[in-house]
């Protein structure tokens, strides 16, 4: 009897495993819905865009473009975790929305690691810490210095309490052992602009909306917090060139689908994605926004979203220590 039932679960395993494969081989048969974590004109609205039609031509069905941009890319990843995982749902986000925010709200909304399927990272965009000119310091070691003269009296703007800037800053604070204060906006721009009028001493923000105001001389950029230097300002060195060894942060733009997706339909998605940003008007209009291609794979991004979500978790679960509300 034993025998018979393990011919029969053997049997019915591999019948599975070829009616699996077989469909996931006509795979997409409809058109295969993308959810955006942003609002029209952000930064995953313009990566699904710019990089959707080549992967729409080369899936032969088209990818019905959403955006859900309610809380910080929260609403469109409740929508990705709750849908079924037959490959006709997938979600285009920035890092953030899986691996910071579930962490800011008091009832978890979702599993930031088990509710999805990894795809493969798409873009990174590094993060610059800039100064009003008047600020007398030229580096980050120089801030430092400073902040320790001067303990609770530079000013940091951010656009936003629990934004991945305001973040990225406070573990700038623990590493260095400084208390920079935080002064939150609504948005990225009146953060600059009140760091070019002198009302707060420090910004940081992604490289192109400083840009400008770097080259006019309104603002003195002192380092990028990514591993490495940027295209755009390749004489400004990183965070941890500056003193602070191992410092790292930016923005991640990546593509996920439900937890339990089929492997063949992630790694068809992968391909095609990375097919897609090989074009070069998809690379230079990328490029022209301040985000730099990092195609990784599912693997590669399995791992990097779980570091992700460990780092930022440790430094709210720090910040929450030191009674700072971050809801």
């Amino acid at each position: 009897m034993e025998t018979t039932l393990l011919r029969v679960a053997v049997l019915l395993a591999a019948s599975l495993a070829v009616g699996g494969s077989a469909w996931c081989q006509t795979y997409p048969a409809k058109p295969v819905r993308l959810i955006i974590g942003g609002l029209p004109g952000t930064a995953p609205d313009i990566i699904a865009r710019v990089v959707g039609p080549s992967v729409s031509e080369s899936l032969g069905q088209p990818l019905v473009l959403e955006n859900r941009g309610g809380g910080a890319g929260l609403l469109a990843a409740q929508i990705t975790a709750a849908a079924p995982p037959d490959g006709y749902t997938a979600l285009i986000v920035g890092g953030g929305s899986v691996s910071i925010v579930p962490f800011l709200t008091k009832a978890r909304p979702y599993d930031p690691v088990g509710d999805f399927t990894p795809v493969t990272l798409v873009t990174i965009a590094p993060l610059v810490i800039a100064c009003n000119p008047s600020l007398p310091v030229k580096s980050v070691k120089e801030l430092i210095g400073l902040a320790k003269a001067k303990p609770k009296e530079l000013l940091y703007a951010t656009p936003g309490v629990g934004s991945i800037h305001h973040l990225t800053f406070e573990m700038l604070n623990r590493a260095a052992s400084i208390n920079l204060v935080h002064v939150p906006y609504k948005g990225g721009p009146p953060a600059v602009i009140d760091t070019i009028g002198g009302r707060v001493h420090l910004v940081i923000t992604t490289v192109i909306p400083v840009s400008p105001h770097v080259k006019a001389a309104r603002l003195r950029a002192i380092a990028v917090t990514s591993a490495r230097r940027t295209g755009v300002f390749p004489e400004v060195p990183t965070v941890a060139e500056s003193g602070l060894e191992g410092f790292e942060s930016l923005q991640w733009f990546a593509l996920f689908t439900p937890r339990n997706t089929a492997g063949a339909i992630r790694e068809r998605l992968f391909k095609e994605v990375r097919k897609a940003v090989e074009n070069p008007a998809v690379i230079s209009v990328l490029a022209q926004e301040g985000q730099e291609l990092a195609v990784n794979g599912p693997q590669a991004l399995t791992e990097f979203h779980r570091a992700e979500v460990a780092k930022w978790h440790k430094v709210i679960l720090h910040l929450r220590e030191s009674g700072i509300v971050l809801e």
